[in-house]
């Protein structure tokens, strides 16, 4: 079984992500990282040469082609815009939903475009926020809340939804 994060930029996945792994004797992969690595690029660039739709495309070729085991998986925030990746996501491993306010995202993403956030012209964080936030919700087998506690405390969170959802 895999486990599979998925939120906004800043909820959490990396971070927590690592943990989950090695508490859970995981292995740990960052999709971002991924896509950083096919291209020798940050996502900021790749988003700026390519486009906003090029890249939810490339990352939905890649998330849809995953095969791995024993893994934790931090999504990129816009991987809900690929259906067949979520789907496949779905099918090899529980989802879950790293769910934070709107308020502890802005607090801890004050750059969307510097971070490499997929945004349309125009777009504000909050924007992003109100478009993802169903698609999460969409394609999560489990949600957690991530909002004023402690990295340890977020974690004991994810653990203990994997354990009530293997039940």
């Amino acid at each position: 079984m895999n486990l599979i994060l998925i939120g906004m930029p800043g909820c959490g996945k990396s971070t927590v992500g690592v943990l989950l792994a090695k508490s859970m004797l995981y292995n740990f992969i960052d999709t971002d990282l991924i896509i950083q690595g096919e291209y020798s690029l940050p996502l900021s660039e790749i988003i700026e040469k390519r486009g906003t739709e090029a890249f939810k495309e490339i990352e939905n070729d890649i998330l849809k082609d995953l095969k791995v085991k024993s893994t934790v998986i931090a999504t990129g925030g816009s991987a809900v815009y690929g259906d067949a990746a979520m789907k496949h996501l779905q099918s090899i491993g529980t989802v879950i939903y790293l769910r934070a306010s709107y308020e502890t995202v802005a607090q801890r993403v004050s750059d969307i475009s510097g971070r490499g956030v997929v945004t349309r012209h125009g777009q504000t964080l909050l924007d992003i926020f109100n478009e993802r936030s169903p698609l999460y919700e969409k394609y999560a087998h489990t949600v957690c809340d991530m909002d004023g506690k402690t990295v340890e405390d977020n974690l004991k969170t994810v653990l203990a939804a994997i354990e009530k959802s293997e039940a």
